[in-house]
């Protein structure tokens, strides 16, 4: 019994976290992939991050970008611009086993050093269908001055 003990303590020890987690990390993972894979330019990457039938509302759009060529024609200058994403802040709201929403803070940047950074906010609805994660919806805008 001693060694039974022991062996799952050895198991659960050494199990990633992942095996465990619930809805709310499975789609913050996901946005920290959606930051990450921006940071790299990788926009046929950061493109597969959304659902076929997603909606994004960029930070520098004037119109809805809808599904997989709306979503990648917003992207089109990301490949070896240098921009980066930050995450500054985030909440995260369980909707469902399959219904997450994540919003806050991020900051845009790029490598040059004359770039001012641009503080935004977002907005994530991160959904699994068929066993994946992806983004059904992004809302992105500039981060307006404070109240005065």
């Amino acid at each position: 019994m001693k060694d039974l003990a022991l062996a799952l303590c050895l198991l659960f020890a050494t199990s990633t976290t992942a095996a465990f987690g619930g809805p709310a990390e499975d789609a913050n993972a996901v946005i920290d992939q959606w930051s990450a894979t921006y940071s790299a330019n990788d926009r046929d990457a950061l493109v597969a991050l959304y659902a076929p039938d997603a909606i994004l509302l960029g930070t520098t759009s004037p119109v809805i970008s809808e599904g997989t060529e709306g979503i990648r024609k917003y992207f089109q200058e990301l490949p070896g611009s240098g921009r980066k994403n930050t995450i500054v802040e985030r909440r995260t709201i369980v909707l469902s086993d399959t219904s997450v929403v994540g919003t806050g803070f991020y900051t845009f940047t790029r490598t040059a050093e004359n770039d001012t950074p641009r503080p935004s906010r977002f907005t994530m609805v991160v959904v699994k269908r068929d066993g994946r994660w992806m983004i059904a919806h992004h809302h992105s805008s500039p981060l307006s001055a404070a109240r005065q």
